[in-house]
């Protein structure tokens, strides 16, 4: 866990440390996008086939399925794992450091209902 939030407390901040701007830059290009959180969602649990991931991602296209599979995949996220058998099966599961974002993941979720609730008293 980085001390983002001391610096941040801190009275004078000057100037964020330049390797927490390339660590949340690398955060953001990894997540970032429609369909790429509801993806890691759709595969904390299990290996899961791309099919039933097409069923379980709401209006995702077969195509930008593939695209964003492919480029978790390049980031280290997703694993691609191929069966040689007759018909070939292809499940995708998330790696070690895919599995790590289930706690980014959380904090987002955790934030984003204080800030509905938040949002909503302001409303009213």
């Amino acid at each position: 866990m980085s001390d983002f939030k001391q610096l941040i407390d801190r009275d004078k901040v000057q100037q964020c440390p330049r390797h927490y701007v390339l660590a949340l830059t690398d955060t953001l290009n990894v997540m970032s996008g429609k369909w790429k959180l509801p993806i890691i969602a759709s595969l904390l649990h299990d290996k899961v086939r791309f099919k039933d991931l097409l069923e379980n991602i709401e209006k995702i296209t077969p195509r930008m399925l593939s695209k964003e599979l492919k480029e978790l995949e390049i980031n280290g996220i997703v694993m691609r794992k191929v069966y040689p058998q007759s018909p070939v099966l292809i499940e995708y599961e998330l790696t070690p450091s895919g599995k790590s974002i289930a706690d980014v993941i959380d904090s987002m979720i955790d934030w984003g209902m204080m800030h509905r609730v938040e949002a909503l008293k302001s409303m009213r």
